[in-house]
């Protein structure tokens, strides 16, 4: 049942909210928000409360500069860990320009004409994420009272690992409480692989609301962290010579009358020819695509084989090394795992790029080669190119050139945020090639 503006003022009278915070993302999918004293709810579910949009990067300049938000009323939610004597309610908002128009540089706005373009086709789509993240010491400084983050894991415990060896296991336990408090279906929550790493799983849904889950998820996690004396990061790769974190995505498609779109009971394997165009535009794509999913230079730290990381564009029904595989459950539970995307990208881009590639997919009836049962990591580099396995782009400079040739994965952004994403990132690469770092001292310095 759909949540009315009544449902919101009562709510909030009840739990004695006095402020509410309207919440956006910007391009790099970093949450804003603005805050309000609760007198001013009704105002804001009306959508009348405007913004300085030049101030918030890779939105208008500033001859353009007021914005609107306007409220999406599903997610408004109380934040847990505020005081609940003078609570604290967000609701996040689509982006408008004064004009009443969507301002075309919104991500989740990007999120919902993809959506739209799906629903023409007659699907739906469902996403169910696998973020992970890193929990690192704080190191004591006399200005900083939170302290200064370091990338000093705080344990050194390994996959699915207990306390006493899981130092977090208070941390993530509060972590998954909140995010329930909050309405979330948490399904699994563990210790990863490197030291320090850990996994926390929700529930799939329709896709616009996992992007908005993801981006809550974010900020859960940093904000308990905190409070547990901790860092949290969703940096790729904080650590040299262990895994990095990833965030898997799985995908589905849903018909209009509720069947899984990817499953066929009489196909080989139970997959669908729309389940396997979908594949074949996601592999078609995925180098174009690769600057979203992966999105900072960072990002091709953890692109390296060995780590349990996707490097090559091929995909298998239980083969790890492939980018996509396809878990064995079948049925309503039929689905994509898309394995490159990692928790530094913007989630309603991410979203959105990936699905117009398997729509293209669709569209265009392109069929991907056969899968994969070698492990990818093993094969040379001329077996490779035999089986016709190309690589992942292998530094963020790559995958902007091929973002920026792919008129597909455009189109998912649209003029505005490609150009602005583009401005963007090209000034970080840059700034990383020209930036003499440690291991070029340490190497060096006294060598020449």
């Amino acid at each position: 049942m759909a949540i009315t503006k009544e449902d919101i003022l009562k709510r909030a009278q009840e739990q004695n909210v006095k402020f509410i915070r309207l919440q956006f993302t910007d391009i790099l999918g970093v949450i804003k928000n603005i805050a309000l004293p609760v007198s001013q709810l009704e105002k804001a579910l009306d959508g009348e409360i405007m913004f300085d949009g030049s101030s918030i990067e890779g939105f208008v300049g500033i001859q353009e500069s007021d914005m609107i938000l306007k409220p999406d009323y599903n997610t408004f939610t109380i934040f847990p860990w505020r005081p609940q004597d003078g609570a604290v309610a967000r609701l996040i908002c689509d982006v408008y320009k004064a004009d009443e128009t969507p301002f075309e540089g919104d991500p989740r706005g990007a999120l919902k004409r993809v959506l739209a373009e799906a629903k023409e086709m007659g699907f739906t789509m469902n996403v169910g994420p696998e973020p992970e993240f890193f929990l690192f010491l704080k190191q004591p400084d006399a200005k900083n009272p939170d302290g200064i983050p370091t990338n000093i894991p705080h344990d050194n415990a390994g996959y699915f690992d207990l306390g006493p060896v899981d130092l977090g296991e208070d941390a993530r336990r509060e972590m998954v409480i909140t995010l329930q408090e909050m309405g979330f279906e948490v399904e699994a929550s563990h210790h990863e692989v490197a030291p320090g790493q850990h996994e926390i799983d929700f529930k799939y849904g329709d896709a616009l609301s996992i992007a908005d889950d993801i981006e809550t998820f974010k900020l859960v996690v940093r904000i308990i962290a905190r409070n547990h004396g901790l860092h949290a990061t969703f940096m790729p790769k904080p650590v040299f010579g262990i895994n990095g974190s990833g965030m898997h995505m799985h995908q589905s498609l849903f018909t209009a009358d509720g069947k899984n779109a990817f499953y066929d009971p009489n196909a080989k394997d139970g997959l669908s020819e729309t389940a396997l165009y979908y594949i074949g535009g996601i592999l078609k794509h995925a180098r174009g695509f690769a600057a979203i999913t992966n999105p900072i230079v960072n990002s091709y730290k953890r692109l390296v084989p060995g780590y349990e990381a996707p490097v090559y564009t091929a995909w298998s029904l239980s083969n790890r090394s492939a980018l996509v595989r396809i878990p064995a459950r079948r049925g309503l539970g039929t689905r994509v795992e898309l394995r490159n995307p990692d928790p530094a990208c913007n989630p309603y881009l991410a979203i959105a790029a990936t699905l117009k590639a398997g729509l293209d997919g669709i569209k265009n009836k392109i069929m991907p080669p056969e899968a994969t049962v070698r492990n990818i990591y093993k094969m040379t580099a001329a077996e490779r190119k035999e089986c016709d396995i190309p690589s992942l782009p292998s530094n963020l400079k790559e995958a902007l050139e091929e973002l920026a040739k792919n008129e597909v994965i455009k189109s998912a952004l649209g003029d505005h945020i490609f150009r602005l994403f583009m401005e963007v990132k090209e000034a970080e690469w840059d700034e990383y090639r020209t930036n003499v770092d440690q291991w070029e001292l340490d190497k060096y310095l006294s060598q020449f």
